[in-house]
């Protein structure tokens, strides 16, 4: 991955579970100024983790592109904040 930007995701809808489309990614918490410190996170070989600051439950679906995220919102991108 070091070649790509890394996706970053996250919950300010204050869902229990967001599905992503990759095992690697940072978590902000809500949408800035509200978020926590921005932690990256490797799921290695399971397919969730859970975020040490938030709680957030992220589920890992081979389904979806890496930077995408059910719900959609989830899925963080600087520019169009």
């Amino acid at each position: 991955m070091a070649n790509q930007i890394t996706p970053h995701f996250q919950n300010s809808m204050g869902v229990a579970k967001i599905e992503i489309g990759t095992k690697e990614f940072k978590c902000i918490g809500a949408l800035p100024p509200y978020d926590h410190p921005h932690v990256y996170l490797d799921m290695g070989d399971e397919n969730e983790i859970v975020c040490p600051y938030c709680s957030t439950h992220f589920v890992h679906n081979a389904d979806l592109k890496p930077a995408a995220a059910s719900p959609a919102e989830a899925a963080y991108n600087k520019q169009s904040a």
